[in-house]
């Protein structure tokens, strides 16, 4: 008997996986579950059908190029490899392309005018405008019946509500929506210039373009070149809060910013008052850069260490490497926010040991100090001549005294 060990059992199935033609280069249909983005932006989720279901991973790289993700429960085809996580001893699909199973025309359609508008230059950061960082007045363009108003206002209320809301209403969905939204935001924009017959001294600063979530069909007005070259156009800045956090329309980037949810685009439009007064925001926003630093210096170390790891190991290695990567950066978030933790302790210990050491305090126990005209303590008879004038410092104020 000739035993070997778990590591070389696995490298020799890693070799056949990496030896078999199929499973180098393979299309998949199913069902997407456990949809789940780690920290680092990579993707884990399962695809699945009726009789089995496959692991897969997406690397942040391969994730960022996507304009379009699936959500919990959509029919996907995506491309990519299988290979195996010797750590966990199972095999995975590493995905690097995906695309909506029985959608090929709609999809087709999207990149097609994703790539017009591109050439056109709408997509260009040079043209993208500055938001507002405290804006007086804010004009939401979509439907007065849709959830996505309320959870807009919602925001706002609790996030800065002292800002006027506007709405400029227009069907979200249907045939009749992009005229709609276009209409809407020439509207806005006719009132941001003060050509409206109310309150023209006070015009608007940025607008808000919002809808819910929804399937591809739902979504397909803000993929409509009218709309796209619109918001284009816009003379006031444009947040575009369209969909769940994976939806991706033409609108997303056209618009100034982009921002996952309706609620997210009324958080990015307006500060956070929290964020602006208190000591304690003061002391954690010192704390969690104190934590950043850190990260960063481990970031770059880490960066390091990758670089080494591509020039000495092939891309499999490297892509297991990330999975050990997600793993490790877990473990760090919660060790940062145990010592987070320690050194708020710390502090609140610290204050209360300086509030018993303040002076005041001891004058307010019936003590009192005494200085001659020139600003000195007087420690005794000593330090005073008869008939001398003396300033008395007590809890409720000073008063001035002569000694017989």
């Amino acid at each position: 008997m000739n035993p070997i060990t778990i590591s070389a059992l696995t490298t020799h199935i890693v070799n056949l996986f990496a030896g078999d033609e199929l499973l180098r280069d393979v299309w998949l249909v199913g069902e997407v579950s456990n949809w789940t983005q780690a920290r680092s932006g990579h993707v884990y989720f399962t695809v699945k059908d009726g009789g089995a279901s496959l692991s897969s991973v997406m690397w942040k790289g391969n994730v960022f190029r996507h304009s379009w993700l699936p959500r919990e429960g959509d029919q996907i085809m995506a491309h990519g490899y299988v290979d195996v996580y010797p750590e966990r001893g199972v095999y995975q699909f590493y995905a690097d392309e995906i695309r909506p199973a029985g959608r090929g025309q709609l999809y087709a359609q999207f990149e097609a005018l994703k790539q017009k508008l591109l050439d056109d230059g709408l997509f260009d950061a040079e043209r993208k405008r500055p938001i507002p960082t405290q804006p007086r007045r804010i004009g939401v363009v979509t439907s007065d019946g849709a959830a996505a108003l309320r959870d807009v206002l919602r925001v706002l209320s609790q996030r800065w509500p002292m800002v006027e809301v506007i709405l400029f209403h227009t069907l979200v969905q249907g045939n009749e929506a992009p005229p709609g939204i276009v209409s809407a935001l020439a509207a806005a924009n006719r009132f941001g210039r003060g050509e409206s017959l109310f309150d023209a001294a006070d015009p608007l600063d940025v607008i808000l373009l919002v809808r819910g979530g929804g399937s591809i069909e739902d979504l397909w007005a803000f993929n409509d070149e009218r709309v796209a070259r619109a918001v284009a156009a816009s003379q006031l800045p444009v947040i575009a809060g369209v969909g769940h956090e994976t939806d991706f329309t033409i609108v997303d980037f056209v618009a100034d910013l982009r921002m996952p949810t309706p609620s997210a685009a009324a958080a990015a439009a307006v500060p956070d008052r929290a964020d602006i007064i208190g000591y304690f925001r003061q002391l954690e926003s010192g704390l969690a850069e104190m934590a950043n630093d850190r990260l960063a210096t481990l970031w770059v170390q880490l960066g390091e260490s990758q670089g080494r790891l591509l020039r000495l190991n092939p891309a499999r290695t490297l892509n297991r490497e990330r999975q050990r990567l997600d793993d490790s950066t877990t473990r760090l978030h919660r060790n940062a926010e145990r010592t987070l933790a320690q050194r708020r302790e710390r502090l609140d210990f610290s204050v209360l040991r300086l509030d018993g050491l303040n002076p005041t305090n001891v004058l307010a126990r019936g003590y009192s100090l005494v200085q001659r005209a020139d600003g000195s303590v007087v420690h005794g008879p000593d330090d005073s001549t008869t008939g001398e004038e003396l300033t008395v410092h007590a809890a409720q104020g000073r008063y001035w005294v002569q000694r017989l």
